[in-house]
């Protein structure tokens, strides 16, 4: 007999735990089953946190550094960085390599390689400081609606997910596996911005407001380019080889060159699409051929109803559409 907590709205345990191995055995995808090799998402998120403090001190993590203890505290977060990199891209490169049931990876090969790659990725992160000032600036610049330079790193979802973007960006250009896109879909999670690593991004770089901007994987952004709310910067179909498969390495996204402003909710897509030095698109736009530089594009005017209220008798029906009593006007 089943004990009772083994028993409940959905019959006995056992049968239930014997229906998820036989989908796990009939159906091998989105299971992960003798195999060893897979980061942990938890570890890079903490990996995330200590490049905030170490891109930002005293805005994340310890809040009492000095010119007396700032030496010791960016020593110690590197050293812990270092430790926790190694591991987890030992473990990417691994996941990498490993293929099939039966698949054994060179470990002292990932981890020698690891460890490579992890001080190569150090050396760039006081370039990746460099830029990222840059972008902070750039928000203030671009919004009056800033206050200073300190609600804009504590506040502005658009700076989190350009900090990511540009992290995950350098392990990408490394070869790293997984990781670049764990790090970003994590930014993606907590501000509506999707920026994909593989994606390159010039200096002072400004999203505002964040919130729904997507960016593909070729894209190409220049320097002093500004982004609203809503903006795609997409694929406009997606290329298939004779045998029906996707072709993942083709410019499928778009180039923005400098100086280029976006408004909100504006679309532009294909890999042959350039938008020239300079250039504004409006708001809502859907683009899919290359802008000239220096141009602006916006929609016309849409025709619009100002609908203002008045008494009307039961007896007198509105037309479709309007609520009774209403008298309506163009603008």
């Amino acid at each position: 007999m089943s004990r009772a907590s083994d028993r409940g709205p959905g019959g006995d345990l056992t049968a239930l735990v014997g229906a998820f191995l036989e989908s796990y055995r009939e159906d091998p995808r989105a299971r992960f089953i003798n195999k060893r090799y897979i980061p942990s998402r938890g570890e890079i998120y903490a990996i995330l946190q200590l490049l905030l403090e170490v891109f930002y001190p005293g805005y994340f993590g310890r809040q009492d550094l000095t010119d007396e203890n700032v030496a010791y505290h960016v020593g110690a977060t590197l050293h812990t960085l270092r430790e926790k990199l190694e591991k987890q891209i030992e473990l990417c490169l691994c996941y990498g390599t490993e293929s099939g049931e039966h698949a054994t990876p060179d470990v002292p090969r990932c981890r020698h390689h690891g460890r490579a790659v992890v001080s190569a990725f150090l050396a760039r992160l006081p370039e990746i400081r460099r830029r990222l000032v840059l972008d902070v600036q750039a928000a203030y610049d671009g919004d009056p609606a800033a206050s200073g330079i300190d609600e804009v790193i504590l506040a502005y979802p658009g700076l989190l997910a350009i900090t990511v973007y540009r992290v995950a960006h350098e392990l990408y250009e490394l070869g790293v596996p997984l990781m670049p896109r764990i790090m970003t879909e994590w930014a993606h999670a907590q501000t509506g911005c999707d920026i994909h690593p593989g994606a390159t991004v010039g200096d002072s770089f400004f999203i505002d407001h964040a919130t729904g901007v997507v960016i593909g994987a070729t894209t190409h952004i220049g320097a002093r380019v500004k982004l609203y709310q809503g903006v795609t910067l997409g694929a406009l179909s997606m290329p298939r080889d004779a045998e029906g498969n996707l072709i993942r390495d083709s410019k499928r996204h778009p180039t923005l060159e400098d100086q280029v402003t976006i408004y909100a909710n504006a679309t532009v897509l294909g890999g042959e699409t350039v938008i020239g030095k300079g250039s504004l698109l409006g708001g809502s736009v859907f683009i899919t051929r290359s802008v000239p530089q220096g141009h602006r594009v916006a929609l016309d005017p849409p025709k619009l109803r100002m609908v203002t209220p008045r008494s009307r008798t039961p007896e007198s029906a509105p037309p479709a559409g309007y609520l009774p009593g209403d008298v309506d006007f163009d603008i």
